[in-house]
């Protein structure tokens, strides 16, 4: 009998280590859960942190573009209005003849003046004239077709005759320079 003693013994300390290894084993796989559990929320939280810094840096830059455009074209609309009054002034000047210059010279020269001061303006704001010459190559990017006319010794797509001059803002378009453009001519 001492001899089951020792062997219930035996079997007591082996289903003692074997219950102390399955507590530790479970405090292990509970550690071991919750560590990955909180690695998971970390780069969840990571990720959303980064998308959020980087919706936030695109807001800027998008700020940032908008009030650029702002600045640069924000007068467009008075400045589109402006351009008769530059194309009113630049008739009046070229209507002035010889003799009314010399009737009229300080009327004129007052025009003269009011032109350059309205030429000045519009260079401060980045508006700039864009003056085609005959027997330039037309161009449908900064200018209009206002008519087309087969012309002996051009070549199609010549400039013909500049009806009025056009106006760039900066780098768009704010108004097409109007000419004349030679077709094909008839052989």
């Amino acid at each position: 009998m001492a001899e089951l003693k020792d062997e219930d013994f035996l079997d007591d300390i082996a289903a003692a280590e074997a219950e102390e290894l399955a507590g530790q084993t479970e405090e292990f796989d509970d550690a071991s859960l919750e560590i990955d559990s909180l690695r998971a929320e970390r780069d969840e939280l990571k990720d959303r942190f980064m998308r959020a810094l980087a919706d936030a840096e695109n807001a800027r830059k998008r700020g940032d573009k908008a009030r650029r455009e702002a600045e640069n074209y924000g007068g467009s609309k008075l400045a589109r209005d402006m351009l008769p009054v530059y194309d009113n002034m630049k008739r009046a000047i070229e209507a002035a003849t010889d003799e009314q210059r010399e009737v009229a010279a300080a009327l004129i020269e007052g025009v003269e003046l009011t032109m350059r001061s309205l030429l000045g303006v519009f260079e401060k704001h980045g508006i700039r004239v864009v003056s085609p010459e005959v027997g330039d190559k037309f161009d449908p990017q900064v200018h209009e077709a206002m008519f087309e006319a087969p012309v002996p010794g051009t070549k199609a797509g010549d400039i013909i005759q500049v009806s009025a001059e056009g106006f760039m803002l900066h780098d768009r378009l704010l108004r097409a320079a109007q000419v004349g453009v030679s077709s094909t001519p008839a052989g």
